[in-house]
């Protein structure tokens, strides 16, 4: 018989909640070091004189590095304490970002950018375990919600902060400044997180592929990773290059980039939580399912749309944001829930894996299909929107075929410190 895990003492609403933020501070810093490389595509591509391909590979780099990092983790995630880990990984995170802000050319910059995505690969999938560890099935989808608002902070306040701090000073400065971030939650994680250590079994000390077979034995498991692949990849198509094809294509000045990151993130900041509680009280893929669905128009419009006013283009880029970021709340709860949960950490870090190497093709696949003409105008970004719409149907339609086993199963032990 395999172990059973309880929790012998449950956190405290409050507990919950401060565990909670900080994992989102966690998340904060993580996706702004990921995103911000978009918006400074432009002032990357003038500093280094690259084009569209080798700015491709620069943002690919950190999620193929994510990608093999994730694998590797796999092996070993479950057979260690979580928060210990989790905070282990991050500091290794801090030091790469700063790495990448000392950079002295194209090349080390690429290198670092693939250090940062070998330990930001590990760290997200420990943010999710965690959450799917602690927070009770009937509670997740929000839970995800409130950890999603990483996302909406780094866009409403980090990215538009970030460029503030590359257009004063340097692209440099926003690396630093993450790195700061990096030790600032640090300090707090080892105040509010809680040592999460019951997964752990002997059995997972016989080999180090023990769990990660187990995870691919498991139909549900597969199937679960390849929907997270899809929901990567039909938003990760287009994602990277929105800045290039706002400045090139629809005429936004560099200096009104940061409002559309200020407006998408605020509309996030308020769409997640409600997005996440709709999915608690209406079925996870019930919503799922209504807003990838309505994620198409957006996907359309921003890959196609031509010159058009600043305000224009905040509304589409703004809906974009809400609909296709908001896809995320309602699968990561399903995608989380179809682990068995003493595997969830293994299930998780190969989900990452999954999920790291989608972004990467994706990025690498639209970097070649894209192509920029010599007046500064990106071509063929229409079809690259076709490719991420085919994706997001595909992926509602496969969404049905995840069973959710964790609705009924019993959470693992957390032990407040």
């Amino acid at each position: 018989m395999l172990p059973q895990f309880y929790v012998h003492t449950p956190l405290t609403p409050q507990r919950e909640k401060y565990l909670l933020f900080t994992l989102a501070g966690i998340q904060f810093s993580h996706i702004l070091d990921f995103m911000i490389m978009m918006p400074l595509g432009p002032i990357l591509m003038s500093a280094f004189g690259i084009g569209t391909h080798e700015f491709g590979l620069l943002v690919a780099s950190y999620s193929f590095s994510a990608a093999l990092s994730g694998l590797f983790a796999a092996t070993f995630v479950d057979r260690f304490e979580r928060k210990r880990l989790l905070l282990g990984v991050f500091a290794l995170f801090g030091l790469a970002t700063l790495a990448c802000g000392l950079a002295p050319g194209y090349a080390t910059l690429l290198i670092a950018r693939g250090l940062a995505g070998a330990f930001g690969g590990v760290m997200g999938a420990l943010v999710q375990t965690i959450v799917g560890d602690v927070i009770p099935f009937a509670r997740r989808a929000r839970a995800s919600g409130v950890v999603s608002m990483a996302f909406s902070l780094s866009t409403v306040a980090g990215v538009p902060l970030s460029l503030w701090l590359a257009h004063y000073f340097q692209w440099r400065a926003p690396f630093i400044f993450i790195a700061v971030l990096v030790v600032l939650f640090i300090l707090i994680g080892a105040r509010v997180l809680p040592e999460m250590r019951h997964h752990i079994s002997a059995e997972k000390q016989q080999h180090p592929f023990v769990a990660m077979f187990a995870v691919l034995r498991d139909a549900n498991h597969l199937r679960a990773l390849l929907f997270s692949a899809l929901l990567i990849f039909s938003g990760f198509t287009v994602i990277p290059y929105i800045t290039i094809y706002a400045v090139g294509n629809v005429g936004i000045a560099q200096h009104d980039i940061p409002y559309i990151y200020l407006l998408g993130g605020a509309a996030t900041l308020i769409s997640a939580r409600r997005i996440g509680q709709w999915a608690d009280l209406r079925g996870k893929i019930k919503i799922y399912r209504l807003v990838a669905s309505a994620a198409l128009l957006p996907l359309l419009v921003v890959t196609h749309i031509g010159a058009v006013p600043l305000w224009l283009w905040l509304i589409c880029t703004t809906t974009f944001f809400i609909l296709v970021s908001g896809r995320m709340i309602p699968a990561m709860a399903i995608i989380t829930s179809a682990a068995q949960p003493r595997l969830r950490g293994t299930f998780m870090s190969l989900n990452a894996t999954m999920q790291a190497f989608a972004m990467g093709l994706a990025t690498t696949l639209a970097g070649f299909i894209i192509t920029q003409d010599a007046s500064g105008k990106i071509v063929d970004y229409g079809t690259v929107g076709y490719v991420a719409m085919a994706g997001n149907a595909l992926a509602i339609w496969f969404v049905a075929r995840i069973a959710m086993h964790d609705q009924h199963a019993v959470e693992l032990d957390v032990t407040p410190k």
